[in-house]
């Protein structure tokens, strides 16, 4: 039997029992704050049901928002009042969020289409729902997103650090509700639960890794610290090192800087979900942790919407409808910030970490040895079925007001077919 037609039956199923279990998903976008529906959500992080998001704002501060991002990139925060399964949050903060994902979005006339991060405690210290504070809403690449959703399922499965996704009915500012993909903000809560205390850094779309000298400033706009004491000589002293040791020195002594292992898993599960937009792709995604117990860095996953081979929009890639068009949906103008055509990924010129480990034999062989290990791992033993069957009844029982049924299983079909055999 092959896989499609092993997830055809689970999938028939749900669709049978949508007449008489799904919900409503417009009335639940539309859940007054704090009423006793939200009782039976008592997990934020709960994938196995749809989740409501409303947001709303003043048009006054969203306009200055798109206004700062189209004319210069600048993604300025704005004060919205935000509701989470029910429950009403103020003074949250919102954000733009994203880059090739961002470009290759819908109108800003359909803001529930963007991508967006939240953060509750941005001007209101200490708020949080259900202990998390941020939430970053996906950029989608297809109507489900559920690419990004397995790939993310995936990645926990592999043991790297992972964030949590759930899929939601995003409503903003009275607007119709649109079927999302949220996932966690890595932040100190999170790095502090996936990987322990230390420091977390992000790589900024359109930095690198490259070596710019001993002086902190000069990294300011490379990347980010997002966990832990400010302190950035851990990550210069590493990227010294990466940039400047000799092959023989590279190779002998990576390991005293990097979890070498760690960055095999990850590369070969780069390869198994087919994803061209992480450490060494256009949008230089990827985050830095330093544990400093061991002294070593951590090259953390992030971004997997453009995972099995999907293309920045709404409509195209991995699991797209038939006929959809990633071309079709642009911001306004059809251009990027600063006039360059929208659509396109940012500059690559590869990743230096990247290239050099993958040039040593021995290291290369440690990527092959984890392909061969998590294909059976992630794909043989089932957990990708598995995780495709659940997310996918999930959606046709509580989402095909959103999303039609039929595009849920030609989604979910189509995807199915790209995992490795």
């Amino acid at each position: 039997m092959t896989r499609r037609r092993a997830l055809l039956p689970l999938l028939a199923s749900a669709t049978l029992a949508l007449g008489v279990s799904a919900c409503d998903a417009s009335d639940a976008a539309s859940t007054a704050a704090g009423s006793g529906d939200a009782a039976a959500i008592a997990d934020v992080w709960d994938s196995t049901v749809l989740h409501t998001f409303e947001i709303a704002y003043e048009q006054t501060d969203y306009d200055a928002l798109m206004s700062a991002y189209e004319s210069s990139g600048e993604k300025v925060w704005i004060a919205a009042t935000v509701t989470i399964d029910g429950i009403t949050y103020e003074d949250a903060g919102l954000k733009l969020k994203g880059n090739s994902s961002l470009r290759g979005a819908s109108s800003a006339d359909d803001p529930a289409t963007l991508p967006w991060i939240v953060r509750l405690d941005k001007y209101v210290d200490g708020q949080a729902h259900d202990g998390s504070a941020g939430f970053v809403i996906r950029g989608n690449s297809s109507e489900t997103s559920l690419n990004e959703a397995i790939a993310l399922e995936l990645l926990d499965a592999s043991g790297l650090a992972a964030q949590q996704a759930i899929s939601v009915a995003l409503t903003v500012d009275d607007g119709e509700p649109a079927l999302r993909l949220v996932v966690e903000n890595p932040d100190d809560s999170w790095m502090e639960r996936e990987l322990g205390d230390g420091a977390l850094y992000k790589a900024e779309a359109g930095g690198g890794y490259d070596y710019l000298g001993d002086d902190s400033d000069a990294y300011a706009e490379v990347f980010d610290q997002e966990g832990g004491d400010d302190d950035l000589e851990p990550l210069i002293d590493f990227l010294e090192f990466v940039n400047n040791a000799d092959d023989a020195t590279f190779a002998e002594e990576l390991a005293d800087h990097l979890d070498v292992d760690a960055f095999a898993t990850y590369l070969a599960f780069q390869q198994l979900v087919d994803n061209d937009d992480d450490i060494d792709g256009r949008g230089n995604n990827s985050y830095l942790y330093f544990d400093p117990d061991t002294g070593l860095m951590t090259v953390v996953n992030w971004d997997l919407n453009l995972a099995y081979g999907a293309t920045p929009g709404t409509g195209g890639g991995a699991g797209a409808a038939a006929g959809a068009d990633a071309g079709d949906r642009t911001m306004p103008g059809g251009r990027a910030p600063g006039g360059a055509q929208a659509g396109a990924g940012g500059p690559s010129d590869g990743n230096i970490l990247a290239a050099r480990f993958l040039a040593d034999d021995d290291l290369a062989a440690l990527v092959d040895a984890e392909v061969t290990r998590l294909t059976e791992a992630l794909y043989g033993d089932g957990v990708a079925d598995e995780a495709l069957a659940a997310w996918s009844s999930m959606l046709l029982d509580g989402a095909a007001d959103l999303v039609p049924a039929a595009t849920i299983e030609s989604e979910a079909s189509a995807l199915s077919d790209r995992f490795p055999a």
